[in-house]
Parts: C-alpha cells; sequence; structure tokens
C-alpha cells in the first residue's frame, strides 16, 4: 500500500503565545533544528512511507520550502517531499494536504507536527493495521484518570473509564475513505477535531492500535520543559586544581575532609582548620571558573569564624550544580610530616565521597611526607592538593 505522510505544521499556537514566544510551537528549535523537522525524520525511518506533504501557513510556505530544502541537502530524508499552505482550521489543512497528493497515493497518515517524540514502532504499528484491512487506525492510551461529564458546573455523568482512551498522531487511512469522509463534512458543514472522528460519522470502523505515554503534543507553555529535557547535551570535560596550606599552633583541633583527628597538632585558621576540603573547595571553583574560596568566605569576615568547612563545601556545590558541572572523580593528597594518616584514610575517603555524592570508587585519597624537608618536613604545618575532573555544558 503507497503511503504518505500529511505533517500537519499550519498553527498559529495562540496557546504558547501567551507565553511571550516570538513562533508558533511547530517552529520552537529541537536538536539543531525546526521541531517540525523531528517528525519528519522519524517518518522517514519507517519503511513503506513513500513522501511527506508539509503542510504551513500560507505566508510561510515559501521560507519553510527554502529551509526543508536546506535541511535535507544530500537527501538526508531519503523521500519525495511537498509543501503547501494550510487552511483556517485544521480540517481546512488536511483538505489542502490531501489535494497535493500524487495519484499513486493509496493510504495517508496524518500526524501534528506539535508530536516531535512519536516513535518509528509507533509508525510502524499503524502502518501495519492499515495493511491488515482496517480503513482508519489511531494510535491510543488507557487513561489513569477519572473523567467527568459536567453541566451547569456540576457532575452529570462518569463515563466507565476502562472503555476510554486518549488518542494521538499518526493516525492512518486508506486514501479513499479519508477523502470521501472529508468530502462527506464539506458537504454537511461538520467541524471535529480529529480525522477519525470524520470516519465515525460515516459509519467507517477506525482501528485503536497502541500509543505511546512519551508522545505528547506540545501545547502549553508548560510542555516546553519537554523540549529541553530531549534535547542533547553537548558536554565538555573540565579539570579544577585546588592548594592550601595551615600552620601548627594553638588554634583548631585538627580535621581532614570532615572528619576529627585527634592525634593530630592544633592548626591556626579562621574558619574550622579543614585544609583538604579547603584545597576540595578551590578546586570545585576552578572547575567553574568561580575563584577561590578566599573570594566567597574571606577570613576578614566574622561570619565565618570557625565556620564548618562541610558547610562552605556545600555552598560551592550548590555554585557548582548551578553551573550543571557534573562530577566524575576526585583525587586528593596531604602532604604532613605529622600526624600518621593511615588509620584514617578510609574514613576521610568515604566521608568525602558522601559530602560530593558521589560513590566511593571515585574519590582517592593519598598522604606523604616531604622527607623532613621544608614547611611541612620540619612539623611546621600541613598541605592539601586536590584534582577534580567533571563535565560541563558546551558553552
Amino acid at each position: 500500500m503507497r503511503t504518505w505522510v500529511l505533517l500537519l505544521a499550519a498553527g498559529s499556537g495562540t496557546r504558547l503565545a501567551t507565553a511571550g514566544l516570538p513562533d508558533a510551537k511547530q517552529f520552537l528549535p529541537l536538536h539543531g533544528a525546526p521541531l517540525y523537522w523531528a517528525s519528519a525524520r522519524t517518518m522517514a525511518h519507517v519503511a513503506g512511507i513513500e513522501g511527506i506533504v508539509f503542510v504551513f501557513p500560507p505566508h510561510r510556505v515559501e521560507e519553510e520550502r527554502a529551509r526543508i530544502s536546506a535541511l535535507d541537502d544530500g537527501s538526508v530524508l531519503g523521500l519525495d517531499w511537498h509543501v503547501v499552505g494550510g487552511g483556517a482550521a485544521r480540517q481546512d489543512s488536511v483538505a489542502c494536504g490531501l489535494a497535493a497528493l500524487p495519484r499513486s497515493c493509496e493510504a495517508v497518515l496524518v500526524h501534528d507536527a506539535a508530536r516531535p517524540f512519536a516513535s518509528p514502532a509507533l509508525v510502524a504499528r499503524v502502518l501495519s493495521a492499515l495493511h491488515d484491512g482496517h480503513a482508519g487506525v489511531v494510535p491510543g492510551i488507557p487513561l489513569t484518570d477519572t473523567v467527568k461529564e459536567t453541566t451547569d458546573g456540576f457532575v452529570a455523568n462518569t463515563p466507565d473509564r476502562s472503555r476510554l482512551v486518549a488518542v494521538q498522531t499518526p493516525q492512518g487511512f486508506t486514501l479513499k475513505a479519508l477523502s470521501t469522509a472529508h468530502e462527506t463534512a464539506r458537504t454537511a458543514g461538520w467541524n471535529v477535531t480529529d480525522d477519525a472522528a470524520l470516519l465515525e460519522r460515516c459509519g467507517i470502523p477506525v482501528r485503536i492500535v497502541a500509543g505511546e505515554v512519551v508522545n505528547a503534543k506540545i501545547t502549553t507553555p508548560e510542555d516546553l520543559a519537554m523540549l529541553d529535557a530531549n534535547e542533547p547535551q553537548v558536554t565538555v570535560p573540565c579539570v579544577g586544581w585546588g592548594y592550601d596550606v595551615h600552620r601548627y599552633g594553638e588554634g583548631r583541633p585538627m580535621k581532614l575532609g570532615g572528619v576529627l583527628i585527634p592525634e593530630g597538632p592544633e592548626v591556626v585558621a579562621h574558619s574550622d582548620g579543614d585544609v583538604l576540603l579547603h584545597a576540595l573547595a578551590d578546586a570545585l571553583l576552578g572547575c567553574i571558573g568561580a575563584g577561590d574560596i578566599g573570594l566567597h568566605f574571606p577570613d576578614s569576615d566574622a561570619a565565618f569564624d570557625n565556620a564548618n568547612s562541610a558547610m562552605l563545601l556545600d555552598r560551592v556545590l550548590h555554585m557548582a550544580h548551578e553551573a550543571r558541572l557534573r562530577l566524575t572523580h576526585v583525587d586528593l593528597t596531604i602532604v604532613a610530616q605529622v600526624p600518621k594518616l593511615s588509620p584514617w584514610r578510609d574514613k576521610i575517603r568515604a566521608n568525602v565521597a558522601r559530602l560530593l555524592d558521589l560513590p566511593v570508587t571515585s574519590v582517592n585519597f593519598k598522604a606523604t611526607t616531604e622527607e623532613g624537608l621544608g614547611f611541612t618536613g620540619e612539623k611546621r604545618g600541613i598541605k592539601a592538593i586536590a584534582a577534580v575532573t567533571g563535565l560541563r555544558p558546551m558553552p
């Protein structure tokens, strides 16, 4: 059965216009192309589809014909296509599309461009039912909510939900059945919201096949979030490096990675002196290009006197989250002659993983000395080095 697609993209999108969008929904960007192109690519992946008739607002016909020519450069679709102007209502636009079909066409799929997430498998199910001899085929999904009929603001009836489905597109028809239904509608003055309703009024049975929950329609401003969720995210790797030093002396009890080290010397610090978390915070800030901890938590600010470094780290993590940083690995090194940290290694590693919400396998912790040399070798202080790797959206 020689089948073409009518891809309806002629609507004005008045409901979304209230959200201040500069264009109708079918022209919104998705995957680097207008929304309607996603459905065209899906249809082109289904065996048995011979061509597509794009139906646009009349004033957009030439502009969109040129755009499709550019998108289809090198025959991306791999099938024939035509562009026509639509009518005032959906029913009129379908009629305009039907008039543009080639004489060889035997069946047609009518699909709303505002449903960009229909899968090739769904299209194939509709086609298969047509090939089985049904004159009309509609995908539907069972209702999950109870539906009420109302009159003047009061419940008039509660239909049996088990007998109800929410219908979707693409809807499939033999060309003869759909053309006859449209001719009858034009003569009788019928106005309906989908083509299957025309066949119903003509007494032609319409077959229901399984639809898809993901085959949602972009209708309201709230639906725009679906486009963001389906937009592929291009990420780039990033690396942050952090370094911090504290000297020993009367001050704060030693904490490393949020873990109290009772055998360790006290450290001189404005906050709680957790040199490891300070280096880690600096590394995170480096990943997102946001300076260092001195910029955000200066030691001249009394608010940070004896501040819990884990809380400061949490604030940095919030900044990293807002920058859409996804952590992948952390490598931490302590340089100190004293204390011996091997008894605390696993506890520090586990606590840092907890603070970062990472698996322990994504956090490495090690400690070393400088063999009696320099500042740490003379047991006058402690150093921490942190290397953080992650992924960020490409600017």
